[in-house]
């Protein structure tokens, strides 16, 4: 075995449209989801024993999607050592913990374990993991419908700035779900409609048609998590004084804006850093590779 690493990526929702709630208790969905440069590294090296560490010393408690990974793939009978360093905030909505954990399959696939058998239903690894491990498996930006195990790559994702808002809030997804079931007068249908705009975003977004994408951004979370988190909703308030429009991605807590402008999007990051908590506002762009992750 030889010593490596690999980026995982956090990732953006543009688009999350959620239908209804189905028999087994999950919802039906329709979502965008682009890559981002923001990324935690996962590396590993021969040890005698297995053993893992991460520069956040509250995750290494053994149940961590990384150290399950590791499980499933007997790793922890392994002579590896494994090192996860995050820069992903947790709780905040961008896939951190799935991004890991796919991290990981991915090198195994490549062959970094010599152990490890390649030939593997590494799809099916990934839905064990968790509802959003299977898309961070692809290389591009990806439609994701159904209850998320279905996925379509839509081709590289252009490269375009994203300002990332992320309060010190942490948004349990099953309670968003439970507020935003309360909260609609009418439970829509399960089955989703023909076109809807995470259709049309991907297609704008193979496009590469910056404003088409800006105008398609939708999250039905937003007006029910606005609603229960005052701390949100007074954000996206400060941001549309200063003219920035701010979406939901994810369940939350994170918020972003899109800028095709480098300048302009390094401008827009100073002003929020300088009228909200400067630590909240990180400057990133979506990530653009041919290869896999």
């Amino acid at each position: 075995m030889r010593s490596g690493r690999i980026d995982a990526p956090a990732k953006l929702n543009l688009t999350l449209e959620i239908f209804g709630r189905r028999d087994d208790g999950f919802h039906t969905l329709r979502s965008v989801v682009v890559p981002l440069a923001l990324s935690d590294t996962l590396s590993w090296e021969p040890a005698p024993a297995y053993r893992f560490g991460c520069s956040d010393a509250s995750l290494v408690d053994g149940e961590n999607l990384v150290e399950r990974a590791a499980r499933m793939l007997n790793l922890d009978r392994c002579g590896v050592a494994l090192h996860l360093e995050k820069r992903i905030p947790i709780g905040a909505g961008l896939g951190g913990g799935s991004s890991d954990a796919a991290a990981l399959l991915r090198a195994a696939q490549r062959g970094a374990f010599p152990e490890i058998d390649r030939q593997r239903d590494w799809l099916s690894l990934a839905r064990r993991l968790g509802s959003d491990v299977p898309l961070f498996l692809t290389e591009t930006a990806v439609f994701v419908e159904h209850t998320g195990e279905r996925l379509t790559p839509l081709g590289p994702c252009p490269t375009w700035a994203a300002i990332l808002c992320i309060p010190p809030l942490h948004i349990c997804t099953t309670t968003a779900y439970a507020q935003l079931d309360a909260e609609r007068s009418t439970p829509p249908a399960t089955r989703p409609r023909a076109t809807s705009a995470s259709i049309h975003l991907g297609t704008a977004l193979q496009r590469a048609d910056f404003d088409a994408v800006q105008g398609l951004l939708v999250n039905d979370f937003t007006t029910s998590t606005l609603k229960h988190h005052p701390l949100l909703a007074n954000i996206v308030e400060q941001a549309s004084r200063l003219g920035v429009g701010l979406h939901l991605t994810g369940s939350g807590s994170t918020l972003f804006a899109l800028e095709r402008d480098p300048a302009r999007a390094e401008h827009t990051a100073l002003r929020l850093r300088e009228h909200l908590d400067g630590d909240l506002t990180i400057l990133t762009t979506t990530l653009r590779r041919e290869t896999t992750w």
